[in-house]
């Protein structure tokens, strides 16, 4: 699209007031947004109106500008329920392809919890993940959910949590959930082996959104004698379908990151 059309003038002027969101402030009048595009203040000036009557941005007091936010509210919701509906066909296609157990959890506190599941008929898995929390400090899906947190968040999150001891190599500590986090960063995808439970093994992935915020996890999860010795075709193919998820949700990945 080229910048010089109404419609771009009219984006630019959007993604500038929402920069000016993003930074702690409170909007920015014509002559706040003019002088951070270093364009003419007439021509943002109409930019900035096609914008509040398109319903982009909302004018308040001081004839400041600011992002309407129930527009943004709009989005969160078909985001959770794009979530829903292409997250199950991603657990199709990444189970057919891996012949393994795939899931979708959340984070609820200190807990994960799964949203979607496809199980494949040669699994050995036995009853259903849906609904029910596991601890986040082990479970499949808790690195990939805390993936961009800090770890002054993580600590916090695990503050009261006692590290219970699930499967023989569940974490000891938030120290060295830190450490395994770190590791999956550098990695591009986190494993989880024996964490949860003995003999289980897993892979996840992080799925952001339009906003560029961890809303699920992804994951691969099968008996580790299987699923190890097949974890670089695996881990392929969950890094495909994660990203084809996060598309779906209006998620771009960063320039710095491409």
């Amino acid at each position: 699209m080229s910048k010089t059309t109404s419609m771009g003038r009219g984006i630019i002027a959007v993604l500038a007031v929402g920069s000016r969101n993003a930074g702690d402030l409170p909007g920015g009048t014509v002559a706040d947004i003019a002088a951070d595009l270093g364009k003419d203040r007439s021509q943002v000036s109409r930019s900035l109106r096609t914008a509040e009557h398109e319903g982009f941005l909302a004018r308040g007091d001081h004839k400041s500008y600011a992002l309407d936010w129930s527009l943004l509210t709009d989005a969160q919701l078909l985001t959770e329920q794009r979530l829903q509906s292409d997250g199950a066909t991603a657990l199709e296609g990444l189970s057919r392809e891996t012949d393994e157990g795939c899931f979708l959890g959340v984070l609820s506190g200190d807990s994960t919890i799964t949203i979607g599941e496809r199980v494949p008929a040669s699994s050995n898995m036995v009853g259903s993940w849906l609904g029910r929390p596991y601890p986040a400090f082990c479970s499949d899906a808790g690195q990939a959910l805390l993936w961009e947190a800090s770890d002054a968040n993580v600590r916090t999150i695990f503050s009261d949590v006692a590290f219970v001891r699930h499967g023989p190599n569940t974490p000891l500590d938030v120290e060295d959930f830190l450490s395994r986090l770190r590791g999956a960063r550098v990695r591009g995808y986190s494993i989880v082996d024996e964490e949860a439970e003995p003999g289980l093994y897993s892979l996840a992935v992080p799925i952001r959104d339009f906003k560029g915020d961890v809303v699920a996890a992804l994951q691969v999860v099968g008996a580790k004698a299987h699923l190890e010795p097949r974890r670089e075709f695996c881990a392929t193919a969950l890094l495909s379908w994660g990203q084809w998820l996060e598309s779906t949700l209006g998620y771009s990945l960063p320039q710095n990151r491409l």
